[in-house]
């Protein structure tokens, strides 16, 4: 069975597809254990650590674009966290996420506020002058 899910945040999006193996994780075609610097790294393989016995039935392949790397790499982290809940079907496995920490499951739906007219950016206005 194969799964598809993604995860967001910010512009960052993270496609993940989640399928029976050996363990394999690879994103944009790279293997994890390449991906730089290692705290995102390590953010990335958070859904497998919490579950240990699940990285190793099966292969997860991501496709990542936009945001930085932080934003990149919690897209991933909930991407491959939906992917393996969809892909058991364990409440329990579900269960333990949300305990841990419940973006796992749900997009950070904050974003940028966009800029409006009168300043360089959203809230910050022109100074003027007086004299």
């Amino acid at each position: 069975m194969v799964t598809n899910t993604s995860g967001k945040k910010k512009t960052a999006i993270a496609r993940a597809t989640v399928k029976e193996g050996e363990g394999r994780v690879r994103i944009n075609s790279k293997p994890v254990e390449l991906v730089e610097p290692e705290i995102s790294r390590l953010k990335m393989l958070e859904p497998f650590r919490i579950v240990d016995d699940v990285r190793d039935d099966v292969d997860v392949d991501i496709e990542v674009s936009g945001g930085g790397i932080s934003g990149q790499a919690d897209a991933v982290r909930t991407a491959i966290a939906r992917g393996l809940v969809q892909h058991s079907g364990d409440a329990e496995l579900r269960d333990a996420y949300m305990e841990f920490d419940r973006s796992l499951l749900v997009n950070d739906v904050r974003q940028s506020e966009p800029k409006k007219w009168g300043g360089p950016g959203a809230r910050a206005r022109y100074q003027k002058s007086y004299r």
